[in-house]
């Protein structure tokens, strides 16, 4: 499924991309992964050729932002309990206070997950499937 948004170019990148202006919509409000409540700046594929200032319509596919969501909301919540489970198992076997190898072994797994979303950006901002395509000029 597909999403359309609309936006204004506020300026065009090499390779077909340009930097687009996104206001807010009643999804934002409920949502708050992005800071403040100004506008969002995002790159889409400008396959249309469209020039700075105009008013452009793009789409976003659904499954990109749910599996973004993911990324960044659920596998760290995953990480965590898996990394306390392991710090238990680690702390029973050798003798240890459990509590301590439990939050040691969560840190860590939260710290590696961190850096898997980092990953997962870049590979986002790299895969042109994941990025929005600007479809059609509204201006």
């Amino acid at each position: 499924m597909v999403k359309e948004e609309e936006g204004i170019i506020i300026e065009i990148l090499e390779g077909n991309m340009a930097k687009v202006k996104v206001g807010r919509h009643g999804e934002c409000k409920n949502c708050g992964a992005c800071p403040g409540d100004s506008a969002l700046i995002i790159e889409a594929q400008n396959l249309i050729g469209a020039k700075a200032g105009q008013r452009v319509a793009f789409e976003v596919k659904e499954t990109n932002m749910l599996m973004a969501a993911f990324v960044v909301y659920i596998v760290p919540l995953i990480a965590i309990l898996l990394g306390v489970i392991a710090g238990k198992a680690i702390a029973m076997k050798f003798g240890y206070s459990v509590r301590g190898f439990q939050i040691v072994g969560g840190t860590l797994t939260f710290i590696l997950s961190i850096l898997n979303i980092k990953i997962f950006d870049k590979f986002a901002h790299n895969n042109k499937k994941m990025q929005p395509v600007i479809t059609r000029s509204l201006s």
